[in-house]
């Protein structure tokens, strides 16, 4: 907090260092697709498509994986029935 002539305001100290990183780039125009597109949106939407993108891949591997684990467990219900 900073005090200036008997107010209190508050201070955001990541905004001040992280504003030239979210303007995006500084030839806006010879930037490729992807860069204008972040840009040019908030960044609200790109965390959220970092997030779906995450949450996709986490089910395709469990999917995967229990794909696996059915298999191994139908063929040790085959081993057990044949003894």
């Amino acid at each position: 907090m900073i005090s200036l002539t008997n107010e209190i305001v508050s201070q955001d100290s990541l905004s001040g260092i992280y504003a030239d990183r979210w303007d995006g780039t500084s030839d806006f125009e010879s930037a490729n697709f992807l860069m204008q597109m972040l840009a040019s949106n908030d960044l609200i939407y790109v965390v959220l498509a970092v997030s779906l993108i995450i949450w996709l891949v986490l089910a395709f591997y469990l999917i995967k994986v229990d794909k696996k684990l059915s298999g191994m467990e139908e063929n040790l219900k085959s081993l057990k029935s044949k003894e």
